[in-house]
Parts: C-alpha cells; structure tokens; sequence
C-alpha cells in the first residue's frame, strides 16, 4: 500500500463528524499554550467557517465529508505540506481524507508553536 492511498479508511473519516474530533483539537492546542481562538482562525483560513457556522456544524454533529464540501476551500490549502498520520498530505488522492487532513496538520503546526503567518501560509 502506498503512503497516498488511505482508500481503507477514507468512507470511516468521511463519516465521522467533526464535533467527535473537535474538542480533541482543543485539547491538544490549549495543552500547548495555544488558544481556542486562535485554533478557530486556523479552521476559518482552511474552510470559511466562523465560529457561529463552526458552532452550528458542532450541535448538527456534521460529517467531515459534508464539513468540506460546504466549505469554501481557502485556495492556499494545497501549500499544506508533510506528514501526517504516516501519510504525505499532498500525495492524499481522496478529497475529503486530504481536506482532514490539511485541518490535521495545521493542528498539528499550531500545537507546535508555529507563527501564525507560516501556519496561514500567507
């Protein structure tokens, strides 16, 4: 199997929703001396979700396939490079397991302690 093909788990990460992973993001970001704002201006630059659209998709526990596909891409996201969970993200066939991805790895850079600037690739 190749490290681009996530075909065996592509349906369970479509199907799950994203309030299930969320307060995980939280965890981990705050855990970080991160914010929970700064965490929803990461998921704002990658989907076009404020925090009243962000709240609304948490309580209607949205899947991620129907969280990106009403998303409005940022059209810098393909600058998100690396390894996440053992796969490269650019090299990700599947829309919506890259798209999770991407959100994945910006968690991820903002746990790190990355700028902001890098993180938004601005």
């Amino acid at each position: 199997m190749s490290t681009s093909d996530t075909s065996h788990h592509d349906d369970r990460i479509a199907k799950m929703s994203f309030a299930s992973v969320y307060p995980h993001y939280v965890t981990k970001v705050e855990k970080k001396n991160r914010t929970k704002a700064e965490l929803h201006q990461v998921i704002e630059w990658l989907t076009g979700y404020d925090e009243k659209k962000l709240n609304a998709i948490i309580e209607a526990k949205t899947n991620f396939e129907t969280f990106f596909k009403e998303a409005m891409l940022n059209p810098n996201a393909h600058l998100i490079k690396g390894v996440i969970c053992g796969y490269r993200v650019e090299d990700i066939t599947n829309p919506t397991t890259q798209q999770t991805r991407y959100l994945d790895k910006l968690v991820d850079e903002l746990a790190k302690g990355r700028k902001m600037e890098k993180i938004l690739r601005s």
